[in-house]
């Protein structure tokens, strides 16, 4: 068995759209792999789906900013996979208002679960990581970091990971870790669907006005997204490092 097909790998946020896709891509690539999410349950699909391709998957129910779950869900990963030294911070949460009608709890709830959420994942992975001498760590930021009306909690947040990851790069790179980011532009998911639903469009109208803004004349797919956190989670990555990569279809203005 290769080094490659012993890697554990932690997914937030994988009960579905691109962490879901995800899971499924790193387990393909004989990872095994902790699915994570807010509903242990909700997890079930993305597991069986691996698991019935062969893969080794748990389904691991946790609310990623409060730091006592997260403790306990990676030690529980640690005993039942192996040490994970693969982690992706994906999971989030849309509380979209304009600022004037934005609510503080709006806005912690998006901080907590964006930022807070990836600190603390991180912070529990990094030691199994500098044990193992190898570790990557890839967040999700977004194109939404460059700014996006009725977003300001979750620009704020996901242009906040962009400064964390490149932190996280400069600290743990001595240890065989890298930090990457992958930030999406448009993908077709159950978050993009409440973004239609929040300016009062029909999902599929919503889409095909998204693909006319960009060059590849389509919107993404969470596998789009899948097949570049593959690659910076690979063993071939190790001198890639504190980079943000938008996955977008074509440059932003």
């Amino acid at each position: 068995m290769s080094t490659t097909e012993q890697r554990v790998a932690v997914v937030t946020g994988a009960a579905r759209g691109i962490g879901a896709a995800t899971a499924v891509r790193l387990a393909a690539e004989g990872r095994a792999v902790a699915v994570i999410d807010l509903d242990e349950a909700a997890c079930k699909d993305t597991v069986e789906q691996i698991t019935a391709a062969g893969g080794r998957a748990i389904a691991v129910g946790c609310d990623v900013s409060d730091e006592a779950q997260v403790e306990a869900a990676v030690a529980r990963i640690a005993g039942e996979l192996g040490a994970p030294t693969i982690l992706v911070n994906n999971a989030g949460v849309l509380r979209d208002n304009l600022l004037f009608k934005m609510s503080a709890s709006d806005w912690d709830t998006v901080m907590n679960v964006h930022l807070r959420g990836a600190f603390l994942m991180s912070k529990a992975c990094q030691k199994h990581m500098v044990d193992a001498g190898f570790g990557r760590i890839v967040n999700l930021s977004s194109s939404s970091a460059l700014g996006n009306r009725g977003q300001v909690n979750y620009s704020a947040a996901k242009a906040g990971l962009q400064g964390f990851t490149k932190t996280l790069a400069k600290e743990l790179g001595k240890f065989g870790v890298t930090a990457n980011s992958v930030a999406p532009g448009f993908i077709a998911t159950e978050m993009t669907k409440a973004t239609a639903d929040r300016v009062g469009m029909g999902f599929d109208d919503f889409k095909a006005a998204a693909a006319t803004q960009i060059p590849v004349a389509r919107v993404g797919e969470p596998d789009d997204i899948a097949n570049a956190i593959a690659f910076f989670t690979g063993e071939a990555a190790g001198f890639v490092s504190g980079q943000v990569l938008y996955v977008a279809g074509g440059p932003l203005d």
